[in-house]
């Protein structure tokens, strides 16, 4: 027996017929036949069962309750004359001897239908989030991170880690995003952070003598939402790893990941060891982005040498990017609505022709290109029925569309994309620094923490001029699946002396370091194990296991785009006593 229960809705079977039972559960449908016959469906975690009213109090007693009231129906088994495979149970159904009602729905009216909230307006289904829940398809996608979370636990236990909890209030970092600040009343006009990630801590955890550490770990940033990310709280598989190297991370998630992709993946095949490793350069040029969908077998070829001074004004004096799709036979409706939806995620213009079956190039901007067919045709290797995208602009940009052109030719042109498999990349060798957009300055590109490749001395060079700052790679690494950034993770930087020498690059000194980092620095002068490690995000590992678009519907209760949680109305206003207490005042924005 389970529960005040004798069976669940999902369990029982033929050979149960006979037998006295009790199941309880949400009351989903009533379907009233006639004064002296209803059907009724009875849903609990487990999955529904038919009841059976064949008097006419039964009946009664059942039009007097609202759906989705919880009921308890004691009653016997028999075998359905109707079988159905749509329910796991199709081959019996419960003739009721009793009903009581355990939760009355004081509400004839529904915001959706349980079955299908997925249909309702996000901002309804996040209201009645507990409502939205109900439906077992939505509810699959929370059993589903609940079974990949342990697997993660599981596997990453047996590979010898310890799952060891770092604290939820901090200090303030720079760490790339906003805080959420909490404010401390016995410390008036102090506040404590909710940590961006548990870098810190797990590189401390180093220094202390742990040798191998992971957390699923609770990750807190003031940004907005986007489909991957869900704004506001976010989990990761937090692991590091003393006296390791890049390959000893590769080796874990190489080995801890596939299985899970495999068995719990909506597809059923994923990429084995060794992923395939690609240089930042190489993943810009090749494939436009530093996340390739490598299901999709489009790629990026610079055409500048050969388009660049053809005649078209958007060409001239910049670079151009090709992407070649061949055996290609869309309407030119479909060109002209796929290179604006183009336009409109990438920024840049693309522009386009074709190669008819004659082998003459026709459409978009043609009259440019076919008084040099034959060099645009051998150094692009075209054959007859090939369609080229073009982007051009400074490198970024023409990159950025060339990205973008891959991505939705690749899964909109039938036969360019293997969509049934989890397909990973490891992207190696990022630069250590780039030039600020806002700032115009030297910044780092990745991550602070990083070992920059070559470690003090090329630093030094690039101190001394002898090379570009901008030339200098890192020990860092991405984890791609299927487009999608799983993780970012790097040899650290445990070194005290390259670790100033490495912020002295981005206007930052010894005491900034000192001030900022200060627990980090002094722990490393104590003699630290050069350390590596990584963070894989399990909301959007499950989301893609999952096959979902949207993070949120992987999230038990996630807020809306706007950081907001309409169900409990968070954030909201607070006492006057409360911000007394905290030694807050508000100052209200200026209209």
């Amino acid at each position: 027996m389970m529960q005040n229960r004798t069976h669940t809705c999902g369990e029982l079977r033929l050979d149960d017929a006979g037998k006295q039972v009790k199941i309880v559960g949400w009351m989903e449908n009533v379907r009233v036949v006639s004064s002296a016959l209803a059907f009724v469906v009875v849903r609990d975690f487990y999955g529904t069962t038919q009841v059976v009213a064949e008097t006419e109090d039964m009946v009664n007693t059942f039009k007097s309750i609202n759906k989705e009231s919880t009921i308890s129906v004691e009653g016997t088994v028999r075998e359905r004359d109707s079988k159905t495979t749509k329910m796991a149970t199709g081959d019996i159904e419960v003739v009721p001897a009793k009903v009581e009602i355990l939760g009355r729905c004081r509400y004839n009216e529904l915001p959706f239908q349980i079955n299908r909230s997925r249909e309702a307006d996000e901002a309804t289904r996040l209201k009645y989030r507990y409502l939205d829940l109900r439906n077992p398809a939505v509810k699959k996608n929370i059993v589903l991170r609940c079974n990949v979370v342990a697997a993660l636990r599981q596997a990453m236990t047996e590979h010898g880690f310890l799952e060891i909890t770092t604290p939820i209030l901090t200090a303030s970092s720079p760490e790339g995003a906003r805080d959420y600040l909490v404010p401390a009343r016995n410390h008036p006009g102090k506040f404590y952070a909710l940590p961006q990630a548990p870098q810190q801590f797990k590189q401390l955890l180093m220094t202390s003598g742990f040798d191998r550490y992971f957390q699923i770990a609770p990750c807190f940033r003031d940004e907005d939402a986007r489909a991957d990310r869900s704004p506001g709280e976010f989990y990761q598989l937090d692991m590091e790893m003393a006296f390791a190297s890049q390959e000893d991370v590769f080796a874990v998630l190489e080995d801890v990941l596939p299985p899970i992709f495999a068995k719990y993946g909506t597809y059923d095949r994923a990429s084995g060891a060794p992923f395939m490793r690609i240089p930042y350069t190489e993943a810009m040029e090749k494939y436009g982005s530093d996340k390739p969908d490598l299901r999709i077998d489009l790629t990026v070829t610079d055409a500048t040498e050969v388009l660049g001074g053809c005649g078209f004004g958007p060409f001239e004096g910049s670079t151009v990017k090709a992407v070649v799709v061949s055996d290609f036979h869309e309407t030119r409706k479909f060109i002209d609505k796929t290179l604006a939806d183009v336009e409109v995620v990438s920024g840049g213009k693309p522009y386009w022709f074709r190669l008819d079956e004659n082998g003459e190039i026709v459409g978009g901007i043609a009259k440019f290109v076919s008084p040099i067919k034959e060099q645009v045709v051998a150094a692009l290797g075209l054959k007859p029925n090939d369609f080229v995208a073009l982007s051009a602009g400074k490198l970024p940009q023409a990159q950025k569309t060339a990205g973008v052109l891959v991505k939705t030719l690749g899964a909109a042109v039938p036969g360019h994309m293997d969509k049934e498999q989890y397909a990973f990349c490891w992207i190696v060798d990022f630069p250590m620094y780039e030039i600020g957009e806002e700032s115009g300055e030297l910044e780092f590109c990745h991550n602070p923490f990083s070992m920059p490749s070559g470690g003090l001395e090329v630093l030094l060079k690039a101190e001394r001029g002898e090379i570009d700052p901008l030339t200098i790679t890192a020990d860092q690494y991405d984890l791609v699946c299927n487009g999608v950034e799983l993780s970012s993770g790097a040899v650290r930087n445990h070194d005290p002396e390259i670790m100033i020498k490495a912020f002295e690059l981005v206007r930052l000194g010894e005491d900034d370091v000192k001030a900022k980092f200060p627990a980090m620095y002094n722990a490393f002068c104590y003699g630290a194990p050069p350390h590596a490690g990584i963070a894989p995000g399990v909301d959007r590992m499950v989301m893609l296991l999952a096959g979902e678009d949207s993070i949120r519907e992987i999230i038990p209760f996630p807020m809306n785009k706007n950081a907001q949680d309409v169900m409990m109305s968070a954030p909201s206003e607070v006492t006057q006593k409360q911000l007394d207490e905290l030694h807050i005042a508000l100052v209200k924005p200026e209209e």
